[in-house]
């Protein structure tokens, strides 16, 4: 019998979870079990209470690559099948991802230590905050190899830097650096590569430090006021306003 090799590492820093894409040798890229291991770390995690932020980022000089290009060339795993059958491929398999991504309640923070490339990229901009280590390079890239961003990332992109900046990125494919990125408003900061991890964690545990039921709150009414008009944004600010209020967290942080 045979034991599935694990993708996805998970280490616990306090109240913070460093998860950790591990194939390194395809700089870190999906295959069909990294995308199931991934989506079921997310579903665990959101349900410890130990853990109130969640910091991703990869093992070896990338941080993500995108779909795996040999697997491609193959028509192999993900990317096997006719169109209707990769049609339905990508929505049980790398959609999981944003779908896990959007039932996740906690803060969660993308620690670029390399390269963020194609689905990589998009999975950055899936994250509430993003960090990048200077150096790394960031791309959406699809169009290049006769894609489409198949995992959203059309979406994510543009929440993030907006449809101009987006359609632009994409349609260029161009990459850009860590700093092009601060600049474009695509992380939130840049730094030292050796500091990456310990900025990540720091972000991580100032946002730890608060009540949790507000932090999960306080995200949930920003991604769900996101796309609806004033009277439902505030409809929904004042029901989780009356949540938050009553809960003893507001209390003991009223007495702190």
């Amino acid at each position: 019998m045979t034991t599935e090799r694990a993708f996805v590492r998970v280490d616990h820093d306090g109240p913070v979870a460093i998860l950790t894409f591990d194939r390194p040798e395809a700089r870190n890229a999906w295959n069909d079990a990294m995308c199931e291991q991934f989506a079921a770390a997310l579903g665990s995690l959101d349900r410890d209470d130990t853990i109130r932020c969640l910091v991703l980022t990869g093992a070896g000089s990338a941080f993500h690559a995108g779909g795996d290009v040999k697997l491609m060339r193959e028509r192999s795993g993900m990317f096997a099948g006719d169109a209707a059958e990769l049609r339905q491929r990508y929505q049980r398999g790398i959609q999981a991802v944003p779908r896990a991504i959007a039932e996740f309640g906690k803060p969660l923070l993308a620690a670029i230590n390399g390269a963020a490339i194609g689905a990589g990229l998009d999975l950055a901009c899936m994250c509430d905050l993003r960090l990048a280590a200077r150096g790394a390079q960031l791309g959406s890239t699809f169009c290049k190899i006769g894609l489409v961003p198949g995992d959203g990332g059309a979406f994510f992109l543009a929440r993030v830097v907006g449809f101009p900046r987006a359609l632009e990125l994409m349609l260029t494919a161009r990459l850009v650096d860590a700093d092009e990125a601060l600049r474009l408003g695509l992380v939130h900061d840049v730094v030292a590569p050796e500091q990456l991890l310990a900025a990540a964690r720091a972000k991580a545990l100032q946002i730890a430090a608060h009540p949790p039921h507000a932090v999960a709150l306080t995200k949930r009414a920003a991604y769900r006021s996101w796309n609806v008009d004033q009277a439902q944004a505030l409809e929904l600010a004042a029901t989780y306003q009356g949540i938050a209020q009553t809960h003893p967290d507001h209390l003991r942080a009223l007495g702190s």
